[in-house]
């Protein structure tokens, strides 16, 4: 009598090495656009004032950068006020009291500064803070202390 082997059975997909993967890859994208919505312009020169603290930041908020020839800057692009007022429109019908952070640099006209509030009142949006830098112990253009021998 001959005996048939057993047919070896086919290697299946294996999903659960494949879900660890999606979710690592779910934690990061969501970690990254967390903190790529706190992003700021680096050649704004923010005043700095006495009482400034460092910000508990929260996901979501607007930050508007208003540089020193007057341009509003939301995420990387350059905005005129009135797509600045739709953005505004749009935030404000979607999430009421959401927070706007303005950072105007040092040398902005405060006119362009306040065209940015007067947007943002215009559009029911009313929780706006304006960032200030943290001052240094001692100022960057006094001279270091002489040495004495």
């Amino acid at each position: 009598m001959k005996f048939r082997a057993p047919k070896p059975d086919l290697p299946g997909f294996q999903l659960t090495p494949m879900l660890d993967v999606v979710f690592l890859l779910l934690c990061f994208f969501v970690t990254t656009s967390v903190y790529s919505q706190w992003e700021n312009e680096v050649e704004i020169q923010l005043p700095s004032a006495d009482s400034s603290v460092e910000p508990n930041r929260l996901p979501g908020e607007i930050i508007v950068n208003v540089a020193k020839n007057g341009d509003i800057r939301v995420n990387g692009r350059t905005l005129s006020p009135e797509e600045l007022g739709e953005k505004c429109r749009a935030l404000a019908a979607a999430f009421p009291g959401n927070p706007v952070v303005v950072r105007g640099d040092r040398e902005a006209s405060w006119e362009s500064v306040l065209r940015v509030l007067d947007v943002c009142a215009k559009n029911d949006l009313y929780n706006v803070n304006f960032a200030s830098a943290i001052p240094d112990e001692k100022p960057a253009d006094e001279p270091p202390p002489a040495v004495v021998r």
